[in-house]
């Protein structure tokens, strides 16, 4: 999927095509975003940003994101891009737009912010697996990659009945928040063939061992995203496992 096996994970109105850029050279994926596609789930990032949340409000979302892609394209990592809608029609354009720049476009099923789950987006889609796959089977109809991005610890959602919906979908990666559940990975890995994708608390060599001990075939990082000695350090703990892997 990509190589070395560490991702940026967005960051809401911060994780554009200047912030992958700087770092680069670190990593082998940089997700962007997220961005608010259609008008229930603009309107509820327009709400965060009045409680000083930061977002990306551009006029046009899906030029916005065709604009920042464009701006990684001679950039040694794949692009990909986390989108929040409640309507299909707007995440379909949006793939199409990723599919034509070779990136991943990755559906956000993780936001907790109560605005966007009572647009019916975020977290709100984890508990309505059969919407989740409607959004993932649109954006794999343009033959783009298709991603999710989910968390643990939600009551009442099981994440590897989640993965194999999306894997039933078309999905092809599940970028899962663990939160303090670090071995729900293991059960998303023995679930499903999907790309897991391990987040949170990824500082360092502990804790991507940890991850990629329960299957995750690659982690990413947040908050550290501008910290390229953390990404150093996690990129070279992933280039020792998967070799490690291969050798006699």
């Amino acid at each position: 999927m990509f190589e070395p096996r560490v991702a940026l994970a967005s960051l809401s109105g911060e994780a554009d095509a200047s912030w992958a850029r700087a770092v680069e050279s670190h990593v082998g994926c940089a997700f962007l975003g997220g961005i608010a596609l259609d008008d229930r789930t603009r309107e509820a990032a327009r709400a965060m940003t009045d409680r000083d949340r930061s977002e990306f409000l551009p006029d046009d979302p899906v030029a916005f994101v065709d604009d920042q892609l464009a701006a990684l394209a001679d950039a040694p990592l794949c692009p990909a891009f986390n989108v929040r809608s409640a309507t299909l029609g707007p995440v379909e354009r949006a793939a199409a737009v990723c599919q034509r720049h070779d990136a991943i476009i990755e559906i956000n099923a993780h936001c907790r912010q109560d605005e966007m789950c009572a647009a019916g987006a975020g977290e709100s889609l984890l508990r309505e697996p059969d919407r989740l796959a409607a959004f993932v089977e649109a954006a794999a109809s343009t033959g783009a990659t298709v991603s999710v991005k989910g968390r643990a610890e939600l009551d009442g959602v099981s994440l590897p009945a989640v993965a194999q919906a999306i894997e039933d979908a078309g999905g092809d990666v599940f970028h899962v928040d663990a939160m303090d559940s670090e071995s729900v990975i293991a059960d998303v890995a023995d679930a499903t063939d999907l790309f897991v994708v391990a987040n949170n608390g990824v500082r360092g060599t502990a804790t991507t061992r940890e991850y990629l001990s329960y299957g995750a075939d690659a982690v990413s990082v947040g908050r550290a995203s501008d910290k390229p000695e953390t990404l150093d350090t996690v990129r070279e703990a992933t280039v020792e496992w998967f070799a490690s892997e291969v050798s006699p």
